[in-house]
């Protein structure tokens, strides 16, 4: 049985805060290195929002369960994928979803496609 790997994302409400967030929406946590604050910095990203937060990586900020940026910072490259599971207040409790590809559908209604043409 593969073990699950859980991560909170904090510090939203110095972005977009958590209003929009709902489970299974995919997060894109990408290692920000040149962050003056933290080494280990991982930001979460969602498509086309932009940066929504940071991994939590301090004693002070990590939940019971959950893993530090500086315990996954090593374990991928420069990205990795991950599904939120809840969101509770100004955090969100992600899993990460090494595997996990995200693609657009774009469906146009026939008077748009006819109008490009």
């Amino acid at each position: 049985m593969e073990l699950l790997i859980y991560v909170a994302i904090t510090g939203t409400a110095h972005y977009f805060g958590t209003g929009f967030l709902k489970p299974g929406q995919v997060v894109y946590l990408r290692k920000d290195p040149d962050n003056p604050h933290d080494q280990e910095a991982i930001k979460a990203v969602m498509s086309p929002i932009g940066k929504i937060g940071y991994v939590a990586n301090s004693t002070h900020t990590v939940p019971k369960g959950c893993r530090s940026a500086g315990r996954i910072y090593d374990s991928f490259d420069q990205q990795i994928s991950g599904i939120v599971r809840f969101v509770i207040k100004d955090t969100v409790i992600v899993e990460l979803a090494p595997n996990l590809e995200e693609f657009y559908l774009i469906k146009m209604s026939e008077d748009a496609a006819n109008h490009l043409r």
